[in-house]
């Protein structure tokens, strides 16, 4: 029997088609998804369901959703589906994340040439019937030096453009290595240095505990005299009170955003000042770009449902089916190893190495290598999925090397990690026991037999007496409990590091009460997806 698809959101025409012309059985109900509960009563008859973002899948849906293999987004963002549930359902979540990239990075351009000579103002004016050509003084963009916050996908097409309109662009990317900003012609600088040259500032990074309020009122304090912002990525990466009151006090000259920390954004403290352009979120919105998408997930999802391919999967290795039962383990495994490396590393990375030891050198490598590398790139991106991360890498200027060898250790098989930054090189190794749970088995070089929970603790200090009890005390005393304690060193009285597994997220003024004692060099919660 045929896949049943139903699309329940505003598909093109033409991806409807392509379902049909591969022998999909599909219903097209484009407003099926604003009624939560007539699609719960429905989704059951369904192996595929496409979406854009009005429809929400939650767990209620997925439920119901007794025979649904696949979910398609057409579009980057799926934070209107709940992949946790969808994982445990054994649903596979499919988005599109490349089919928006120029003309989001165009709507930026856009929104910079119109903040830069006033254009909906003076509009508006001469509309209005008033002739005031002196009013609307702007400036020229030639010459100038634009300042890009990420400079990956979008960010880099930016940077490509404002090159070609002859500016100078300097760029804000803790990836981006020098050989990458050499070959993109622009001049990587730290985030201080970039709020002070900048004439413009433009933002394109993802919303993280890292990115969040990066343009803070200290950071816009920083910036130079007249600089205009444009932020069409992600709504909370600028402090919008701050900036109004930059605006107010004519620090900074002019913004231009498509994003908000609230949305649907219908008040706002931007909204009303002098040369403050707004749009609602339009980054994405072109006949070209929602096409593009539309096309792309309906090819996606006729391919898994009738070969099994699996492509842009943000909870699934692209393998088939027969391959997913024996290196799932491994697979979660790597990405275990690879988080570990990307919320340990701050600086750019050079080089991604990865050996494979033992029964896993057999395996779908370039899987375990994309789920690698999407664990490191997570910090930044969260978005990043298996097949997007080798391709985030490579833009950055990212080298991965893997060597696979025969059993040579005590481990039928087992995965190393080795990250090389400018500055140092870091490593982790793991192994998945014979229950299927992976474990970490060495760090730095100290061989460690770690359990891999949700919320982790690791510290590093010179081995000297009483940091178990510190460590023990300072937990108890703060209402943490630790389910799993380990240890290493890797000699007496060298190095030593502990790795906890803990029940909840460790406060903050935990942490900060751990390195006051000042027995430790280092004092890092880490956080694992192990749904």
């Amino acid at each position: 029997m045929a896949p049943k698809v139903l699309i329940s959101d505003k598909l093109s025409d033409a991806a409807v088609q392509i379902f049909r012309d591969r022998g999909i059985d599909v219903d097209f109900m484009p407003d099926l998804g604003k009624d939560k509960d007539k699609l719960a009563e429905l989704i059951g008859q369904y192996d595929g369901l496409a979406i854009r973002s009005a429809t929400k899948v939650t767990d209620k849906i997925l439920d119901a959703a007794t025979n649904l293999k696949v979910i398609g987004r057409a579009g980057i963002g799926t934070d209107n589906i709940d992949k946790v549930a969808a994982s445990k359902k054994g649903v596979i979540v499919m988005n599109t994340p490349f089919g928006n990239m120029i003309t989001t990075a165009e709507h930026a351009i856009a929104m910079m040439f119109a903040v830069a000579r006033q254009i909906p103002e003076a509009s508006a004016s001469t509309h209005a019937g008033k002739w005031e050509k002196s009013k609307f003084m702007g400036v020229e963009l030639t010459g100038k030096t634009l300042g890009v916050i990420g400079a990956g996908n979008i960010g880099g097409i930016v940077c490509d453009r404002a090159r070609g309109l002859k500016m100078k662009v300097v760029a804000y990317d803790p990836f981006l290595g020098q050989d990458k900003a050499d070959k993109m012609g622009v001049e990587k600088v730290e985030l201080d240095e970039l709020l002070k040259r900048s004439d413009f500032i433009t933002l394109h990074v993802p919303f993280t505990e890292q990115t969040a309020n990066i343009l803070s009122k200290d950071a816009i304090a920083k910036t130079k005299k007249g600089v205009r912002i444009i932020n069409c990525a992600r709504g909370g990466l600028v402090d919008e009170e701050a900036l109004a009151e930059a605006l107010k006090s004519g620090h900074v000259a002019g913004a231009a955003f498509d994003v908000f920390a609230k949305e649907p954004a219908t008040e706002n403290v931007l909204f009303g000042l002098p040369n403050v352009v707004c749009t609602p979120h339009l980054g994405a919105a072109t006949t070209e770009a929602q096409e593009n998408v539309a096309l792309q997930v309906a090819e996606q999802m006729s391919d898994y449902l009738l070969t099994g391919a699996v492509t842009n999967a943000l909870n699934m290795p692209s393998v088939t089916a027969e391959e997913a039962k024996v290196m799932g383990p491994w697979v979660k495994l790597a990405g275990h190893l690879g988080s570990f490396i990307g919320q340990m590393t701050d600086e750019p990375i050079k080089a991604i190495n990865i050996l494979y030891d033992g029964s896993v050198a057999d395996m779908n490598l370039e899987a375990l290598n994309c789920s690698v590398v999407a664990g490191i790139m997570k910090r930044v991106n969260p978005d990043v999925n298996m097949v997007s991360a080798p391709v985030i890498a490579e833009e950055r200027g990212v080298q991965i090397s893997t060597t696979n060898q025969h059993k040579s250790g005590v481990f039928e098989g087992y995965i190393k990690v080795t990250v090389v930054t400018s500055k140092r090189e870091r490593s982790i190794a793991g192994t998945v026991f014979s229950d299927g749970k992976p474990r970490f088995i060495q760090i730095k070089g100290i061989t460690i037999d770690a359990e891999i929970g949700e919320h982790m603790l690791y510290t590093t200090n010179e081995d000297v007496p009483g940091i178990i009890g510190t460590l023990g005390q300072t937990m108890g005393e703060n209402g943490v409990n630790i389910a799993n304690f380990t240890l290493g060193r890797s000699a007496a009285k060298g190095e030593a590091i502990a790795l906890l597994y803990v029940d909840d997220e460790v406060p903050a003024p935990v942490i900060e009460k751990l390195q006051s004692t000042g027995l430790f060099t280092q004092v890092k919660p880490l956080v694992f997806d192990v749904a």
